[in-house]
């Protein structure tokens, strides 16, 4: 067996002048260097011709609950986290939980999110120096290119080689730093699309709460309506057996009857697909699962909401932070276009113990620095970087566009809240007009100053009336819940 042979002092001198060059050279890096986007100038959201319960200004409540009375809106200050406890009911509370711990999308959301953090990791593994352990054993018989007219008399031989390779990207052109942010803005979007999907999940929730309500209020409406159209059959019925009218009449009062009759099952389709609908939101299947009754009275809502500035909505909401990471990761690609334009060098060194399978061993050991340099190719890398740049310039303005969607959205909010307080006392003063009329139609029929029609009518009218009272009430719950999503607290 051959002596080994001693790894060279110059060999860990090499290495050394390597890294000392890598921290110097690291200096000239390329590419362009992110720069978020600046917030937004304005310091409000709707104009100042809007109404006056957009501003700090209150108003009392009044009517049942106070429902009727305008909520007021106090800019700069952040809703809470768990806002949908204001809402007071601890059956939703008990719902929302739920569905924040087992709902399938937001399953799906974490899991997206660890993989793009694992690519991030991996993307930083690359800064460091790569170590591998190689080995082979061959069999080998060298032709007249190796060993020139005497080939034929060297024998066929085995041999092996087993040892280290050290291998270092220098970066001088920040290539691999624009890759690491690239896989960072990845992994950022990946986690606003989370919050996202917990808003999504409180959104669809609470939406599929308010159908439960609204369908259950609305049923029972009109089966007080139906009662009442019964009553009115009765009253004709008793009528025209000692003919004061005529069957017209009768016919008439049981037609109104039915009609309001037809109006109950599209409210129970209705009801029945909330309830499902709610169950998959809390990851159960309807068989298993039936969430509470909730009735729309259960349901309050403050007369007060804090709202985020617009320049602080900007890094609330998760759909604005998510497309703040696609500009920084279409940022990192122009970087990683622009790295491509210049030379890439790299470091190697590797050790080996070699020996021949029937003999001895030797040590050996190489230094290699690698560079490649672009010289010519068509135009294609020029072209690339002039696109990784459209993309970025285009990335920017989709940007743009979604926070100007985010503004719309909290004005139009605004402006539903303030209009729902108007609606509310509009229902409330039609649901009593509609059943005085009732009464004195009821009553001038019984003493024949009315006809069948008008009561009929009277009836009709106080049915639109109630039904349009009921969809106010949830309309309004629906709104101040849409103010809470869009100022992207919860998330």
């Amino acid at each position: 067996m051959s002596k080994a042979k001693r790894v060279p002092h110059g060999l860990g001198t090499a290495v050394v002048a390597g890294m000392i060059a890598t921290t110097v050279l690291a200096a000239c890096a390329t590419g362009p260097r992110f720069t978020p986007p600046p917030v937004p100038t304005v310091s409000s959201y709707v104009s100042s011709r809007a109404p006056k319960s957009h501003s700090e200004a209150t108003s009392k409540p009044h009517g049942r609950s106070g429902e009727a009375a305008e909520q007021s809106v106090v800019l700069g200050m952040r809703p809470p986290e768990n806002w949908w406890t204001l809402l007071n009911s601890p059956q939703l509370d008990e719902v929302v939980a739920l569905a924040l711990r087992n709902n399938l999308s937001l399953g799906i959301a974490r899991a997206n999110l660890a993989r793009a953090q694992e690519g991030l990791a991996a993307a930083q593994g690359q800064r460091s120096v790569q170590l591998d352990l190689a080995s082979q054993v061959a069999r080998n018989e060298y032709g007249s290119a190796f060993l020139g007219p005497e080939a034929s008399t060297f024998p066929t031989f085995s041999d092996y080689s087993v040892g280290p390779s050290v291998s270092y990207d220098l970066d001088i052109y920040g290539g691999l730093r624009h890759r690491i942010g690239q896989a960072g803005a990845i992994a950022g979007y990946e986690k606003q699309q989370l919050r996202a999907a917990r808003l999504q999940v409180l959104g669809d929730t609470l939406t599929e709460v308010l159908d439960i309500a609204s369908a259950r209020a609305q049923i029972r409406v009109i089966k007080r309506i139906v009662d009442a159209d019964g009553k009115t059959v009765d009253l004709v019925r008793a009528a025209r057996r000692v003919g004061a009218v005529s069957d017209i009449d009768v016919l008439t009062a049981e037609s109104q009857r039915d009609r309001d009759r037809t109006l109950l099952p599209p409210l129970y389709q209705e009801l029945d697909a909330a309830r499902d609908a709610l169950a998959i939101l809390v990851g159960q299947p309807p068989v298993k699962w039936t969430p509470h009754d909730f009735a729309l009275d259960e349901l309050s809502v403050p007369h007060e909401l804090s709202l985020v500035v617009p320049s602080e909505l900007v890094r609330a909401r998760p759909d604005i932070r998510a497309a703040e990471a696609e500009l920084r990761s279409a940022n990192a690609t122009v970087g990683i276009a622009t790295a491509d334009l210049y030379p890439q060098v790299s470091l190697t060194a590797g050790w080996a113990e070699q020996g021949l399978l029937t003999g001895g061993t030797a040590a050996a050991w190489d230094l290699i620095g690698g560079l490649t340099a672009p010289v010519f190719h068509g135009g294609t890398l020029r072209a690339q970087r002039r696109a990784a740049q459209d993309a970025y310039d285009a990335t920017f303005l989709q940007y743009q566009l979604v926070v100007l969607n985010a503004f719309g959205q909290v004005a139009d909010t605004l402006h539903s809240l303030d209009h729902d307080a108007q609606a509310l006392r509009a229902q409330e003063q039609a649901v009593a007009s509609a059943e005085a009329t009732v009464r004195l139609t009821q009553q001038g029929y019984r003493v024949g100053n009315a006809g069948i029609l008008q009561v009929v009518t009277a009836e009709r009218e106080r049915q639109v009336a109630e039904i349009g009272l009921v969809r106010a009430r949830a309309r309004r719950v629906a709104d101040t819940v849409a103010l809470f999503l869009a100022s992207g607290s919860g998330a």
